[in-house]
């Protein structure tokens, strides 16, 4: 049995306390030459002007203090020409905190601390590593323990470890390959139909998928995430302030996160299909008084179709073991309505077809539906989920449309 913990602590009930009002992108690309700076200040400003927020009103930034060249205050000011006093905040941004921002911003907006608040992030990956930089897996190799004890058995990077959790859950639950590739078919179904999707332009049917060679066997390169420069924000204020801007707000109404006790070491994992959205999704799903039947679209962190898998079973989706079932076919598909039994899932094509921003762009493409804006558009949705992880933790966060 695996072993996770509750870790962050958002279980402080904040339902409906936090309104989502704008949201903006700096489309993903492949290698642009872009800095992170130039596309996090893009996004920013999209959201602003999607919310109808001067950039005077905004005295609150969230990004990730765990990644470099994000935008901070003084870049903000000189970017926009304001002077106002900006709280900054590292636990924002995308992954886990994607989801988690709001409760953060709740917190600030308690104690005073700002009104108006916008979670940013930016990344390049995709030109550092045509210019041969560190990319996604750098962090795996210089970890001292992974370093020596998993590195030198060649058990690095992240396609070995999610092959190993795909195989696994293959052998234990009689998951097949046309399973994965369901979800890398309807996930790329939705990219091509979605405009600013960078796999916009390139079909893929099961066939196609089927016939492609293992990467790293049981995974196919389609199974696998995009590398992608690009940026995205959104714009939080307390709920009691959502009606008086522009666009339809959006309530966040329930946050839960938890993490795994082996941490980083996939190797030491017991339970190697499970993740700490066991835990995190319940929380959420408790705080929102809401069940996952009544979720009409879902959003998953999904660097690889198997992660995309365990975390539908773990969110309470279907039971342990029936994600290949509950996946197959196009019942993902955004057209899939849920009386025929379909549950739309990434619908702007995810971290497999749409760009890999790690995570931000999906509560983006969230706030979108539940305006009833979105490229891929699901008739009358209420209820939105989106479900970060990375290995370590996992963080669930539940969206209301307005009036719901």
């Amino acid at each position: 049995m695996s072993v996770f913990s509750t870790g962050l602590d958002t279980r402080e009930n904040i339902r409906d306390e936090v309104a989502i009002v704008g949201v903006g992108e700096a489309a993903p690309s492949g290698s642009s030459g872009r800095t992170c700076e130039a596309m996090g200040l893009e996004s920013v400003a999209a959201a602003l002007h999607d919310a109808g927020i001067a950039p005077d009103e905004i005295d609150g930034i969230m990004i990730s203090g765990h990644y470099e060249h994000q935008l901070t205050p003084a870049l903000f000011r000189a970017h926009f020409g304001t002077r106002q006093d900006i709280w900054l905040s590292g636990d924002g941004g995308a992954m886990t905190y994607a989801a988690t921002a709001p409760y953060s911003a709740a917190m600030a907006f308690r104690a005073g601390t700002a009104r108006a608040i916008v979670n940013v992030f930016a990344i390049d990956w995709a030109t550092q590593m045509k210019r041969a930089g560190p990319g996604p897996a750098a962090y795996h190799r210089e970890e001292p323990m992974k370093a020596n004890a998993e590195v030198p058995f060649g058990f690095i990077p992240q396609p070995v470890y999610f092959a190993h959790i795909a195989r696994r859950h293959m052998a234990q639950f009689g998951t097949t390959s046309a399973q994965l590739g369901a979800i890398a078919v309807t996930q790329r179904r939705h990219a091509n139909h979605h405009p600013g999707a960078v796999m916009r332009d390139k079909p893929l049917t099961l066939h196609d998928y089927l016939a492609s060679p293992p990467f790293v066997d049981p995974l196919r390169l389609l199974d696998c995430c995009l590398i992608s420069d690009g940026a995205a924000a959104y714009v939080m204020v307390p709920a009691r302030d959502g009606r008086r801007r522009r666009q339809a707000p959006v309530s966040v109404r329930g946050i839960g996160y938890a993490r795994s006790e082996a941490g980083p070491y996939f190797a030491q994992e017991p339970d190697f299909t499970a993740t700490p959205q066991r835990l995190a999704a319940p929380a959420a799903f408790s705080m929102a008084n809401v069940a996952p039947a009544e979720v009409d679209v879902l959003a998953n962190y999904d660097p690889f179709t198997i992660a995309s898998l365990i975390q539908i079973e773990d969110m309470g989706f279907c039971p342990k073991g029936g994600g290949g079932r509950f996946v197959e076919g196009d019942r993902l598909y955004f057209a899939r309505g849920r009386a025929r039994g379909g549950l739309p899932y990434n619908t702007h094509g995810g971290l497999l077809s749409h760009g890999y921003l790690l995570g931000i762009s999906h509560v983006v493409e969230l706030v979108r539906q539940l305006r009833g804006t979105a490229a891929n558009q699901v008739v009358d949705p209420r209820i939105a989920v989106y479900g970060g992880y990375t290995g370590i933790d996992a963080a669930t966060l539940i969206l209301a449309a307005e009036g719901v």
